[in-house]
């Protein structure tokens, strides 16, 4: 069953390899934690962290890869963004379409695109559940 929820996201994770390889040009280190690739660092992980809102951020997962600002910014919010990571299983290629779709929905309704979006909203709730791990995926 991993193997299939690996390659049912995949066509999200190859979006995410590619923007890793480009991190890794730029100085990022690379690390696999919990069946997922992580990414931090390098000058581009500098860039984002000092970007002006709304283009800066701790991490972002793409599928099976998570890119961080830093390893300490990954541990930090290594809990929500897995569950980014089972979202990414779940939906497959549909994750990006229906996450940016979700996203539009609640600024069209004039509510928060990104802390009202629902995938956000589940993955803040699994932070909040230290003892379950994914809060009700």
């Amino acid at each position: 069953m991993r193997l299939l929820a690996y390659l049912w996201a995949l066509p999200t994770t190859l979006v995410g390899a590619v923007v890793a390889l480009v991190c890794v040009a730029f100085g990022a280190r690379v690390q696999w934690v919990q069946g997922a690739c992580e990414v931090h660092g390098g000058r581009l992980g500098r860039f984002v962290a000092r970007a002006p809102a709304p283009f800066s951020f701790s991490a972002i997962t793409l599928g099976h890869v998570i890119l961080g600002v830093s390893a300490a910014e990954l541990r930090r919010v290594r809990r929500h963004e897995h569950v980014h990571v089972r979202q990414a299983e779940v939906w497959g290629p549909f994750f990006l379409p229906a996450y940016v779709l979700a996203s539009l929905w609640q600024w069209l309704r004039g509510r928060r695109m990104y802390l009202d979006n629902p995938f956000e909203r589940q993955a803040y709730r699994a932070e909040s559940r230290p003892d379950r791990k994914d809060a009700s995926l």
